[in-house]
């Protein structure tokens, strides 16, 4: 088995600049505290019984499961938000939902389209919803720009 079943989870966001768009999604990673790890872009559910905790330092080079949104842009002055919203429901042995959305413009509005999203993921499901949790970051391009949001999910077994 190359994963554990996660059961914790985080939050994380950082921003950055650099050479090349690619330069500029590492930096941003390396802000959320998440950069020195391989990330493994996951679909979007939390297992049952996964509980939110505070970042937490990861072993360098670990695979590690996340759930993310992010955007880049080479156009100086342009604001580039990305958000990451999770549903946790009632029942606490049936998954969450993740949704993800980057966009141009401002946080407030990508972390209630993300809020939004996960609300209706959840309905889709018929599932009420116990907790919504999000995070969305912004940058304001000054060269090449980059912003990240991620659910981090790791096994604390």
């Amino acid at each position: 088995m190359i994963f554990k079943m996660p059961d914790i989870y985080f939050l994380a966001s950082g921003v950055s600049e650099g050479y090349t768009p690619l330069n500029a999604f590492d930096g941003a990673l390396l802000q959320a505290g998440i950069g020195n790890t391989n990330i493994v872009k996951m679909s979007s559910i939390v297992p049952p019984r996964c509980t939110l905790i505070d970042p937490i330092d990861l072993p360098p080079g670990a695979l590690v499961p996340a759930a993310y949104a992010a955007i880049t842009s080479d156009v100086p002055g342009e604001i580039i938000s990305a958000g990451v919203a999770i549903a946790l429901p009632e029942d606490e042995n049936q998954n969450g939902l993740i949704m993800e959305y980057s966009a141009k413009g401002e946080r407030r509005q990508i972390e209630e389209i993300v809020r939004t999203m996960a609300v209706e993921g959840m309905m889709l499901r018929g599932r009420e919803i116990k907790a919504l949790q999000s995070i969305a970051v912004e940058h304001t391009v000054e060269n090449i720009g980059a912003s990240l949001a991620a659910v981090v999910l790791w096994a604390s077994s």
